[in-house]
């Protein structure tokens, strides 16, 4: 019997644990770009920070994932190590939210309105709405928000599981001799610091701590101890997720730890004290899961008011301890940390502002390129050609980044951004090839003399006037999301290509005549055919923004669609011919 003991309560462990992760994961999907929005606003402001460590560690359910969290913001240059110090304070309180909810399970009242409060009654019903909302319903959000009930019913049904192994257990000797073990205040929390920090989850070790409450043979003096243990042992997840990261991102679970151990240092020993000198007549009694969870939650807050007027000094002094090293002056500006991973709904988003920054990059070199056509300037040129080196790391960096990131468990929003974006990167690079395409032109025509008679300096002024538009359209029109906007560039490239077609016509009767060389068509040739190209990858971005936004990419039927006897794209195309002269 001792053996199916030991395995069930082995087996509610581990439905506990999976239990947690499903619910943190999918209350993080849930989230979505708003997790983001809301670290954003954190400030050098201590009792914001606080708050907001607060909020975050509450909808993960995990003090560890935030920290994680902050540790891939910090070594991906979004966030600074200063301010993530009250980030974290506010994340120890938070997560003593799950030990509150673990001890429903030692409710005694016999009311029924109070008992179905215990876990293992009203557990089934939040599984079945669970698995209802699963399997009946079509939308994403609802969907999500059944796996955060099943998740949550597998927890508790974890948790009564280890419960209900701990009592034949209680009555062993061999198990009463182990918690007598434990009441030796230095041995229970190295038990629990290591016993936390393999299974990387504080909540699990609450959760047994309160099963063998239940039992009846755990004091106050053998869990205080324990839960300052397992306390130390939840940093464990920050400390591996910092290895390989930059000295900041380091310094962000040094301080988390760092907190945690001098919380024990001085804890203890007053403990102790107090203990030794009867002031703590409780100590000796039986603790219960409320009780757990009372000194989980007394004791992280006491952390935290300790530690909010330290937070400068103890910056200080995790900057002394992990110091700066000289290659981190030399390191790449631009990384998309893969702990970030772990929040798919922060890593989209930051993807998304370098997405937007490649597409500002791109137009604004196209800008320079058309300024110097018919006036090189070198430092123009060398602009150009430094800006589009970086477009070509940001795509290589966001390919590689956006494609394992396809791969988690996104909300329908997420995942049709990350499409989105994996769509639209290599316009952008492309755009910024189209750019140094067009400097190497400008470079041509300075060294060469070439100068181009009035009509065809007047049809590529005002082919570059259409594709300046264009760009300015797709620009705004991705930056903010506008489909509407987007649907405006489809009826201009179909202008620039007619604008081309007629220079090219025009400049073959120029030919003829005799007004213009062999050697000026090539070069007006290089300069139409890049405009010709930026004119078709603005379509593809527009096109891009629109399908996408029904879930699908299907271009060439979205534009057969857009050209057959669609009015407004009539429209529009009347209103561009009729600006550019076609």
């Amino acid at each position: 019997m001792e053996l199916y003991a030991v395995l069930s309560l082995i087996g509610g462990l581990a439905f506990f644990l999976f239990g947690m992760h499903t619910m943190s994961s999918s209350l993080s999907k849930m989230a979505s770009g708003g997790l983001e929005r809301t670290l954003k606003k954190v400030t050098s402001k201590p009792i914001l920070s606080l708050l907001l460590g607060v909020v975050i560690t509450v909808a993960m359910q995990s003090s560890s994932a935030t920290t994680v969290m902050l540790v891939g913001l910090v070594s991906s240059g979004l966030m600074q190590f200063s301010q993530t110090i009250y980030v974290i304070l506010g994340a120890n309180v938070g997560t003593t939210l799950t030990a509150w909810i673990l001890s429903l399970s030692g409710i005694q009242n016999e009311a029924v309105w109070v008992q179905m409060l215990k876990p293992s009654h009203f557990s089934p019903i939040v599984a079945i709405i669970g698995i209802m909302l699963l399997m009946f319903t079509k939308t994403d959000k609802k969907k999500t928000i059944g796996t955060v009930m099943i998740g949550f019913a597998l927890l508790m049904f974890g948790m009564t599981l280890m419960s209900d192994a701990v009592s034949p257990l209680a009555a062993k000797p061999e198990f009463k001799d182990v918690l007598e073990s434990l009441a030796n205040p230095y041995l229970g929390l190295f038990v629990s610091l290591g016993f936390t920090a393999v299974v990387q989850s504080s909540a699990a070790t609450i959760g047994v701590l309160q099963a063998i409450s239940l039992s009846g043979g755990m004091s106050y003096s053998m869990a205080i101890p324990m839960i300052m243990g397992l306390n130390i042992g939840t940093c464990a997840t920050s400390l591996i997720s910092c290895i390989g990261a930059n000295t900041n991102a380091k310094r962000v679970a040094v301080s988390h730890l760092t907190i945690k151990i001098l919380g024990a240092l001085v804890g203890l020993p007053v403990f102790l004290l107090l203990e030794y000198f009867g002031l703590l007549p409780f100590a000796a009694d039986a603790v219960s899961p409320w009780g757990i969870a009372l000194i989980h939650t007394v004791y992280n807050l006491i952390l935290t008011l300790l530690f909010l007027p330290l937070a400068k000094p103890l910056t200080k002094l995790v900057e002394k301890l992990v110091r700066e090293k000289k290659k981190d002056e030399r390191e790449e500006v631009f990384t998309l940390d893969e702990r970030l991973l772990r929040v798919p709904s922060v890593a989209i988003a930051e993807c998304a502002n370098k997405t937007g920054e490649m597409c500002s990059i791109a137009c604004s070199i196209l800008q320079d390129s058309f300024e110097i056509l018919f006036d090189y300037k070198k430092e123009i040129a060398a602009k150009i050609e430094e800006q589009e080196n970086k477009l070509d790391l940001l795509e290589d960096k966001l390919g590689t980044y956006l494609v394992p990131l396809g791969t988690k468990n996104l909300s329908v929003a997420d995942s049709r951004k990350v499409s989105e974006m994996l769509h639209t990167i290599g316009d952008f690079e492309r755009l910024g090839d189209h750019a140094v395409n067009l400097m190497k032109v400008s470079r041509e025509i300075a060294e060469k003399e070439i100068v181009f008679s009035e009509d065809a300096t007047a049809e590529l002024k005002t082919a570059m006037a259409a594709a300046t538009e264009i760009l300015d359209l797709t620009e705004e029109a991705y930056r903010t999301g506008n489909a509407e906007l987007a649907r405006r560039v489809e009826p201009l490239e179909q202008v620039i290509d007619r604008l081309i077609s007629s220079t090219k016509d025009h400049h073959i009767d120029r030919l003829v005549a005799g007004n213009c060389t062999i050697e000026h068509g090539f070069v007006l040739s290089d300069i139409l055919t890049n405009i010709e190209r930026i004119s078709d990858h603005c379509s593809n971005v527009a096109v891009a923004l629109i399908e996408l936004g029904h879930n699908s990419f299907e271009t060439h039927q979205y534009l057969n669609d857009v050209k057959s006897g669609n009015e407004e794209f009539e429209r529009q195309y009347a209103f561009y011919a009729e600006k550019y002269g076609v």
